[in-house]
């Protein structure tokens, strides 16, 4: 595979646990039968369903992909994202308001809810068609034209009208294996649930002969569309409160404490890296629950680095980290979180936005984007109305 498998592989294969990757692997193949011959049963929907998700653990990427969808649909129709709410202490059906936290709703969905506050509907439930009855069906939020479903792929009670896969660049799924041995959660032919399927974290310069490489590596039906995304950094934004700070503005003798509770930090220190050439890591499990000897921890660990100095973290780990006691002044002063945006490569944005909103488009109840359709069409005493199904993409 030339540069694509030994320019920034983060692939490890622990050997010894193949055995009970096969055990492993069974049981899923099991439960996905049951799946394919009906005895466990996926519902659809009367209004579009877009999931986004991966089949394997750690980061692909996540977030910024379903941010991009709000990005793109809010200011068309009414969204809702729906999350599982990992790691939140609640349980449940509940919808994010001015007053949640990262306890209440998950530190994922706080971000999206804070980034896009009302343009959008946010909600967790563990269940995800319960809480698409609870979206559709509430007063509230009946009217939502399209729910995106976070980190759902592997949610198969749920029909989506297109299913969207995401795979890591850096661990391609066509070399990993399965849990515990490797890090995917489901065989590699899970891959031909998606309608569309994106490569992710791509380096910017990624070469023609390595896109073809992919393409043909990954072996997707016909039906099925590749996609090739990049992250790109935005202005860092204070956690605490005050102005942002271009990137630029680093200098290249800053000391940065890189503070994170991710699937996946690595690519962030290489990132860093270039702009300053002293980035310390100060890693937690994803999603980690900061407790009061990390505070000590985070606050001596930046008074003994030298200055001049910074901390940078994420969005998400900055939804847990605001609500924090005990942290000094003089972290509370210096940390930066960096806010990350996806951006298409090969030129492909177009067709992707065309495929989304074409699919809210045919499948909406009452979005706008269904008006101005109907409004192009002669009125007739057959008009059918206004209420559709869930359409899997497959059908386009």
């Amino acid at each position: 595979m030339g540069n694509v498998r030994t320019e920034g592989d983060f692939i490890k294969i622990n050997e010894w646990l193949l055995p009970l990757s096969w055990l492993y692997g069974l049981g899923v193949k099991f439960r996905n039968m049951l799946f394919e011959v009906g005895i466990l049963q996926s519902r659809s929907f009367d209004v579009p369903v877009i999931s986004v998700g991966n089949i394997t653990v750690g980061g692909t990427g996540k977030t910024p992909h379903v941010e991009y969808l709000i990005s793109l649909l809010k200011d068309k129709v009414k969204v809702a994202v729906l999350s599982r709410g990992y790691k939140r202490k609640t349980r449940g059906f509940v919808i994010a308001d001015e007053n949640a936290t990262a306890k209440t709703v998950g530190d994922e969905p706080l971000q999206m809810k804070r980034k896009f506050g009302d343009d959008i509907t946010v909600a967790v439930d563990r269940n995800r068609c319960h809480g698409i009855d609870k979206l559709t069906g509430n007063d509230s939020t009946g009217d939502i034209d399209v729910v995106l479903l976070d980190d759902a792929f592997q949610h198969r009670y749920v029909t989506p009208g297109i299913n969207i896969l995401l795979v890591d660049y850096h661990r391609l799924i066509i070399y990993d294996k399965l849990l515990p041995a490797g890090r995917l959660r489901e065989p590699l032919n899970g891959k031909n649930r998606a309608d569309i399927v994106i490569v992710t974290k791509c380096p910017h310069d990624l070469k023609p002969m390595e896109y073809r490489v992919i393409t043909k590596a990954m072996d997707l039906f016909p039906f099925q569309r590749l996609y090739f995304t990049r992250l790109d950094y935005k202005d860092l934004t204070p956690v605490f409160g005050g102005k942002e700070m271009p990137l630029d503005r680093i200098s290249h003798d800053e000391h940065i404490l890189l503070l994170t509770g991710i699937a996946s930090p690595r690519q962030m220190i290489e990132d860093l890296t270039p702009l300053c050439c002293n980035v310390k890591p100060l890693t937690f499990g994803d999603h980690h629950s900061f407790t009061a000897s990390d505070v000590d921890r985070i606050n001596s660990e930046f008074a003994a680095m030298p200055q001049p100095k910074m901390i940078v973290t994420t969005e998400k780990d900055a939804t847990r980290l605001i609500a924090l006691e005990g942290l000094s002044e003089d972290v509370r002063a210096s940390i930066y979180a960096l806010p990350v945006k996806i951006s298409f490569m090969l030129e492909q944005e177009g067709s992707f936005n065309e495929k989304i909103i074409g699919y809210v488009r045919k499948n909406s109840r009452n979005s706008i984007l269904a008006k101005a359709k109907d409004d192009n069409k002669p009125r007739n005493g057959n008009h059918s109305g206004n209420r559709s199904r869930t359409i899997s993409f497959r059908d386009h």
